[in-house]
């Protein structure tokens, strides 16, 4: 069915004869030909016909043998784009296994992240690799129950009552580099992919269309990519295709001249124009002028008059004629003319927006249908049907201005309707890990709603989308920006001016990929539409970034303006509390959580908190205590089984510690940290082979971990396999260098073999690494001795 669609596409493909013979001729000659372009950019005004160009560029591609990947805007960020490409070309016959695992790390990494954060909701939650961890600069031991990957890098015991002075060491791990920028740490496996590829393909095309969205995070990775050595190698019969409104910036592409060219599309010449309407069986010549003139050759409307399928052109010569009205001039179903005008209302389309957008009126299915199938609605490849903005805008303008009470009222209709489907999304996901602004169905209802409500009444609606604003920033940028476009479209579908003044503020902020939620947070603090409460979640969403970005004493400031502003606020103390325990500062962490437990009893996350403090303090017997407590508020709760095992295993039961890890990992299976934790237990127990298979688990979902390595080579070590032992510590410290631990464990192993001046050297090593280090000072001064002996 989708090769006859494209055949059917093509067929009816008219038109950029020039744009197509230069892309043809291009892929003819080798990459060192210094006519080769490695760059075309096309770009053109909305409904000039670029992605109908691009389309057909890229079966001209295939047509060549070529592997080839198309990224629009629904890529919200880099690694959406690689995991995009990666997908694409896996459908083609090329997987990319190494970018594959990478990615996964990547989604577990933040995943567990996310889950951990928001259970209790505590930024120092324990999970492993979090992306909270991560943009604090710390991995885990002020933030997870123990170094998360890296939990081999100590002993249990050591971990307990040692963390705040390892927490330091651990800024610069792989992990946090994986969240942090996760471009810089996936983009050469992507090029090492591709440079596999490139072997067996002659060429790769990379198409990245509506680039008037996505260049905003793309165009500088790009650049970066095509033009410097940053990532890695290119492989030269790459070829990349962008595709946007604009031109490319004349900074940034400053002498691409070279490699690149750009191709301008105009509205179709009058040749075009009358092929394209000789295609759609338009040929009487009276309709065909008609058509001409009211069209300005723009392709989508040539396309979409065409389809409406006029039998004489009527007297409709006044040229202050609306565009809708030369859109469904030919449309004689007063039914679907109407239809057409309300469901440019909603965003996106499906039959109970369109049974909501009519409010009654007409056969939803049968108009969806329709719809559907009209040339001003394009369906992209997750399958959500839309209006194109160049048929989309004027409607809404029609609609607004001659009749607004209709405007409001249908605005209104779908604001409900989302309201309805984000209420059943809650419910189903009631007890699932994460704040619901972290999950995307949840989060895809929640934006539309907004926007609608912002369409509906912008004054009335906005103090409650600030508000919302608020928590898509407490997550990340890249969320912001959904709940920011929501905002923006909404601003230039109203034409309201305050709306517009917040848009391009926002917009401006989360053009940094670092700080863009930090910053529009700082706006929304300045809005006086934002109410105390509002302000109160500004401040302690404000102090979580501060604390991923590792800006811990700032942040501090932030939670205690949320307790000035009102005392009675629990997650003010909260946060503070998690902050002075990553702080080291654990007993003014107490005095905290001490009021909060005040002002919010009996719930679990500060019973889960509690613990953790005292876990990390040392005091597994006061831990325990509060862990149980937590356990039998929410049973279910992953992290609070992890922790406890944990707990239970410093205190001298390890079967109970493994029964509690057991069912962590059942209730979430992709748990590294409880997996490592489990095969330190089982090893302990003598169940090798048990602990082997959990590491090997544990690799899988994080490949790049040194501490897994490391936790493989204490198993085998103590099992008696000296030499695979030095294996794995050699790799882990190969994936981190600074990585004591493993220098005084592979002592041990070295020893072990007969290798005495090696032990001693890397015993030395890890003193260098961390002279406070008493276990490895002991261990050399053991084997000195010995040697003197």
């Amino acid at each position: 069915m989708q090769e006859l669609i494209r055949r059917r596409r093509r067929a009816g493909f008219v038109g950029r004869r020039e744009e197509l013979r230069l892309f043809r001729e291009n892929l003819e000659l080798p990459p060192d030909d210094d006519r080769h372009r490695f760059l075309f950019h096309v770009h053109g005004h909305a409904g000039v016909g670029k992605t109908s160009l691009v389309r057909e560029l890229g079966q001209v591609a295939r047509d060549r043998g070529a592997l080839v990947a198309h990224v629009d805007e629904g890529a919200g960020g880099i690694p959406e784009v690689l995991a995009e490409i990666s997908s694409q070309f896996a459908q083609q016959g090329r997987v990319l296994k190494a970018l594959e695992r990478s990615l996964a790390t990547y989604r577990q990494r933040s995943h567990e992240a996310v889950a951990a954060a928001v259970r209790e909701p505590d930024p120092d939650a324990p999970s492993t690799g979090s992306v909270l961890a991560a943009r604090a600069g710390v991995v885990g031991l002020g933030m997870v129950p123990v170094v998360g990957a890296l939990a081999g890098m100590v002993d249990a015991e050591r971990l307990a009552t040692g963390a705040d002075r390892l927490r330091a060491r651990f800024r610069n791990q792989e992990d946090a580099r994986l969240v942090l920028e996760p471009e810089r740490v996936l983009t050469p496996v992507l090029l090492d992919e591709l440079a596999a590829a490139a072997d067996v393909a002659p060429w790769l095309v990379l198409f990245f269309d509506t680039y008037e969205r996505t260049a905003p995070y793309l165009d500088h990775w790009l650049h970066d990519v095509m033009t410097t050595d940053r990532y890695g190698e290119l492989p030269s019969n790459v070829v990349v295709v962008t595709s946007g409104q604009l031109a490319l910036d004349p900074e940034r592409w400053e002498g691409a001249l070279d490699f690149a060219a750009e191709m301008a599309l105009r509205p179709f010449t009058e040749t075009e124009a009358r092929g394209l309407l000789a295609a759609k069986g338009v040929t009487d010549e009276p309709v065909v002028a008609e058509v001409l003139r009211l069209s300005g050759h723009l392709p989508v409307l040539v396309s979409t008059l065409a389809e409406s399928g006029p039998a004489g052109p009527d007297d409709v010569g006044d040229p202050s004629v609306t565009a809708v009205e030369r859109f469904l001039k030919w449309e004689r179903d007063p039914v679907r003319r109407t239809a057409a005008v309300d469901c440019a209302l909603p965003r996106r389309l499906d039959e109970d927006v369109v049974r909501a957008a009519l409010g009654g009126e007409g056969d939803p299915a049968e108009l969806h249908a329709w719809l559907c199938a009209m040339p001003f609605v394009r369906t992209d490849r997750r399958g959500v049907a839309r209006y194109h903005g160049v048929v989309r805008a004027p409607m809404l303008r029609l609609r607004r201005n001659s009749a607004p009470s209709s405007w409001s009222s249908g605005h209104e209709r779908l604001a409900a309707l989302y309201e309805v489907r984000r209420v059943a999304l809650a419910e189903a996901a009631r007890g699932e890990p994460g704040r619901p602004w972290m999950r995307p169905d949840w989060r895809e209802a929640r934006v539309e709603e907004l926007y609608h409500g912002l369409c509906a009444r912008p004054r009335t609606a906005l103090p409650a989308v600030l508000r919302e604003g608020v928590d898509a920033c407490r997550v990340d940028t890249a969320v912001a920006r959904e709940w920011a476009r929501a905002v923006a479209d909404a601003a230039e579908d109203t034409e309201a001016e305050q709306l517009r003044a917040l848009s391009a503020e926002c917009q401006s902020a989360l053009l940094d990929e670092r700080l863009g939620a930090l910053r529009v947070l700082e706006l929304l603090l300045t809005r006086p539409e934002l109410d105390d409460e509002g302000r109160v979640a500004a401040y302690n969403a404000h102090g979580l970034q501060l604390f991923h970005l590792g800006r811990l004493r700032e942040a501090l400031v932030d939670h205690e303006r949320a307790i000035a502003l009102v005392p009675a606020d629990p997650w003010g103390h909260h946060d503070l509390a998690i902050t002075y325990r990553a702080l080291g500062e654990h007993e003014t962490a107490l005095r905290h959580l001490d009021r909060a437990d005040e002002l919010a009893p009996g719930v679990e996350w500060l019973a889960r908190a509690r613990g953790e403090t005292y876990r990390r303090m040392g005091r597994p017997e006061e831990a325990l205590p509060w862990l149980d407590r937590a356990h039998e508020l929410d049973p279910k709760e992953p992290l609070t089984l992890g922790s406890r095992g944990q707990t239970k295993f410093v205190l001298g039961r390890p079967r109970e510690a493994l029964d509690d890890l057991d069912r962590a990992i059942a209730l979430w299976p992709d748990y590294p940290w409880a997996l490592a934790r489990r095969a330190h237990i089982r090893q302990s127990l003598g169940d090798v082979e048990g602990a082997l298979a959990d590491l090997d688990r544990a690799q899988e979902l994080e490949p790049g971990a040194a501490g897994t390595r490391g936790e493989r080579g204490d198993v085998l070590r103590f099992a008696g396999r000296h030499e695979e032992a030095v294996v794995e510590y050699d790799a882990a410290l190969a994936l981190d260098p600074a990585y004591a631990w493993a220098h005084g464990s592979k002592a041990l192993a070295l020893e072990a073999l007969g290798r005495t001046e090696e032990a001693i050297a890397c015993l030395e090593r890890a003193l260098e690494l961390d002279p406070e280090y008493g276990w490895a000072r002991a261990q050399k001064e053991r084997i000195l001795r010995a040697r003197t002996d």
